[in-house]
């Protein structure tokens, strides 16, 4: 599938790997294809792009929330992840949005709407977590220690 994106240009991602989501995302129930896109330069790349396939202005910025608090475990009703058909916990892939202000020190991301990826056939869902987990929550800690470590 090809879609001209406005922030990477034309891109081709095979069909294989077009993420689904048959409810889109929240706000956005009419994008239903996406691909995640990162740079590959990078092992472990801090924040992914999730690029609709069905708008190419559309790209959430996202990432992995385990990376913004190491002990993250979203409690949910597993009703909501029927769409994503059969899976074990290891077909999981979960992400987070991120909010990238003007000022970066105030970066944050959404702990409390995850997407939940199925790996194994690449549909997705974005949930509302039963925790208490916030929808802004500061990433400057992790600028902080990206600045120290670039200072070695």
């Amino acid at each position: 599938m090809k879609a001209n994106t406005r922030f990477f240009g034309e891109v081709e991602i095979e069909d294989e790997k077009i993420i689904t989501m048959a409810k889109g995302m929240i706000g956005f129930p009419e994008l239903q294809h996406f691909a995640l896109i990162s740079d590959k330069e990078k092992e472990d790349p801090l924040i992914m792009w999730l690029q609709s396939m069905d708008d190419g202005n559309i790209a959430f910025p996202v990432m992995h929330p385990h990376k913004a608090m190491e002990n993250y475990q979203p409690q949910i009703n597993l009703e909501v992840t029927s769409s994503l058909g059969e899976w074990e916990d290891e077909d999981i892939f979960t992400l987070v949005t991120v909010t990238v202000p003007r000022e970066i020190e105030k970066m944050t991301c959404n702990l409390q709407a995850p997407i939940i990826i199925n790996m194994k056939n690449n549909r997705a869902v974005q949930v509302i977590v039963e925790n208490d987990y916030p929808i802004k929550y500061s990433l400057a800690h992790l600028l902080q220690k990206k600045e120290e470590k670039a200072g070695e």
